[in-house]
């Protein structure tokens, strides 16, 4: 029924930047929230970014002034820009979305992951 699918992922230096994507497909009516997580090797998952669809976004403390969130509704996508990366977040990123389907279903999707890596 929705397919998150992920891009952007690479290998970065210190200091650089990467730029995430998650695009939604499907019968979708609407997106009502779209959070990014992390996990590093041998940590468990984290919260980093939340959007709701009305714009408001609210970061985890460790990436506040180095990450924004974007969103093209109608384009149903969304975007993690991330500057200024460090080694220590390199991980999977996952994108996970409420969406409302235009049978009034609600379900929580959760894209593929993407491996970001922050190495000199």
């Amino acid at each position: 029924q929705v397919q998150l699918v992920e891009s952007g992922g690479a290998l970065v230096q210190p200091g650089e930047s990467l730029r995430l994507s998650c695009a939604a497909s499907g019968n979708i009516l609407s997106i009502y929230a779209m959070n990014w997580y992390r996990q590093a090797p041998g940590k468990q998952r984290e919260l980093v970014a939340v959007i709701t669809s009305d714009g408001s976004t609210n970061y985890a403390n460790s990436v506040k002034g180095r990450f924004t969130l974007s969103r093209d509704n109608a384009a149903n996508t969304g975007y993690l820009q991330m500057n200024s990366l460090k080694a220590d977040e390199t991980a999977v990123y996952y994108c996970n979305e409420g969406i409302i389907l235009v049978t009034g279903e609600r379900l929580d999707s959760w894209g593929q992951g993407n491996q970001g890596t922050v190495s000199s």
